[in-house]
């Protein structure tokens, strides 16, 4: 057996000012090819990781041309986008493959497509009629057709934190195999409703996205090879931006299309519910001032700078969350993190134990929203040089190895800063760890995060703060101007449809 493999995915924020050259689309200097892919993603907890998995475990021939994927930020440069998919698709054409396994997000625009995978699809399915292909995408996919005509299964995450990328992939690849046996025939039904769901209410520890998501999980018993809801992401301002969902049935059309009309019915059912509210950054600074002072051991209070989250494209240097917690006199906290390569430059010049004066974030101009975040002039010593570098303890991308670029730790006194040269967002321990921050040992801790924080440090915290901040990631969508989307589309058009 001979099996193409690729990787391809970036989460577009159209509001958000953060180029996406090729160079981002890797932890250096851009995407992983060949061998180099395979012994980067061999063993580790990705979707990638399942695919090789199931190729090794099957003896097959693996063809991995190329590994690519860049956090979240403005649309993809063409030129970025064609190099990628060219790769791919002059892979593709050399033939002789059984089986194709790509390891996509669903939600990629790129300066010149809304819809960067469906037309990836459409172009490999030019090339090769006839090979089935397996996708497994994010659950913040945003679904065009082009994306269902051109393969053969789609699977999406059921978890948000994401720490099902392994078991998706590792689904979409055994019903591919299982495809190329002559054991199941594949047939997709998917459909979206209008509806853009907050990213704030889409974590599946919470209502409603937890039922909807179990809903998907028992679908398999009643028939269905692979159920999918994606509550897409909505900070793309492109026409299918939303709540969609994909069934998969051996041969069964028509169980297909009912399995998919009930998860969009009960999505729409419960819209209200995926409504973020919003409280004034000044109050909730001053609950948390308020809550009652842990024991040691007893795990932080966490302050959500969660309007300015670079998983879902912010420039992570905004720095209102961060002025009002110093504003307040909230002590004993650690802030992850501003990024702002220039100071970090300072700080190492300065060295380990100078005290220094810097200017620090509010450097990325944010025209897409009406709102700025000026530098903070902050003052400090220099605790921690690191060079950013740490693997993925889990459990989401568990092995995987992250790179925060050159990186310091400030301490102002009340708070302890890290600055950072690469966006990275805080959902693993060892984000903190590698810098020689112990969470457990804070009152406060400010990350800036939307749900990923919750994979790897959930568990300690004592208590959580939402912080309305200013980012290109806000929950306020009066904030943000959208021209493309289909329209009327809930909450932005009221009353209902």
């Amino acid at each position: 057996m001979r099996l193409l493999i690729a990787m391809m995915k970036h989460e577009t924020n159209t509001f958000s000012p953060v180029p996406t050259p090729l160079a981002r689309f890797g932890n250096g200097p851009g995407p992983l090819y060949g061998e180099a892919a395979i012994r980067a993603f061999r063993g580790t907890g990705t979707g990638l990781g399942a695919y090789l998995d199931l190729a090794e475990q099957e003896g097959a021939e693996i063809v991995l041309p190329i590994a690519a994927g860049a956090p979240p930020s403005r649309p993809v440069d063409d030129t970025a986008y064609a190099h990628i998919t060219d790769t791919v698709c002059e892979a593709a054409a050399r033939g002789g493959f059984d089986g194709i396994m790509l390891d996509l997000h669903g939600a990629m625009v790129t300066e010149s497509l809304e819809d960067g995978e469906g037309q990836f699809l459409k172009r490999l399915r030019a090339i090769d009629a006839k090979t089935p292909i397996a996708v497994s995408l994010d659950m913040h996919a945003n679904l065009y057709d082009e994306i269902i005509a051109n393969a053969t299964v789609v699977t999406g995450y059921r978890t948000y934190p994401h720490i099902d990328t392994y078991e998706t992939a590792r689904l979409a690849g055994e019903i591919l195999l299982r495809t190329i046996r002559g054991e199941v025939k594949p047939v997709m039904a998917w459909g979206n409703v209008p509806m853009l769901p907050h990213v704030m209410r889409q974590g599946t520890d919470d209502h409603p996205n937890k039922e909807l998501q179990h809903r998907c999980a028992t679908m398999t018993a009643e028939g269905a090879l692979a159920a999918s809801l994606f509550t897409g992401f909505p900070h793309a301002d492109i026409a299918n931006a939303g709540l969609s969902a994909v069934v998969v049935t051996d041969g069964d059309r028509k169980l297909a299309e009912d399995l998919r009309d009930e998860l969009l019915d009960r999505a729409w059912v419960e819209r209200e519910a995926f409504v973020y509210k919003i409280e004034p950054l000044q109050q909730s600074v001053a609950r948390a001032k308020t809550m009652p002072s842990s024991a040691p051991g007893e795990g932080p209070i966490v302050l959500l700078d969660h309007y300015d989250n670079c998983a879902s494209g912010g420039t992570m240097d905004t720095t209102v969350v961060l002025a009002e917690i110093l504003r307040q006199g909230l002590d004993n906290v650690a802030a992850f993190a501003i990024y702002d390569p220039d100071a970090v430059q300072q700080a190492i010049a300065a060295g380990v134990g100078a005290e220094v004066s810097l200017s620090i974030g509010g450097k990325i101009a944010m025209p897409a929203i009406p709102a700025d975040s000026p530098p903070l002039n902050v003052t400090g010593t220099v605790k921690i040089i690191s060079d950013g570098r740490y693997r993925n303890r889990g459990p989401m991308a568990r092995g995987v190895q992250m790179d925060m670029g050159p990186s310091v730790v400030l301490d102002t006194g009340p708070v302890e800063i890290a600055l950072i040269s690469r966006h990275v967002e805080p959902s693993d321990l060892n984000c903190l760890s590698s810098l020689g921050i112990d969470p457990m040992q804070k009152r406060y801790i400010m990350l800036k995060s939307r749900i990923h924080w919750r994979a790897g440090l959930g568990a300690m915290a004592k208590a959580v703060v939402d912080c309305a901040g200013v980012g290109v990631c806000t929950s306020d969508y009066g904030q943000l101007d959208f021209k493309k989307v289909r329209r009327p589309i809930y909450p932005l058009d009221l009353p209902n449809r």
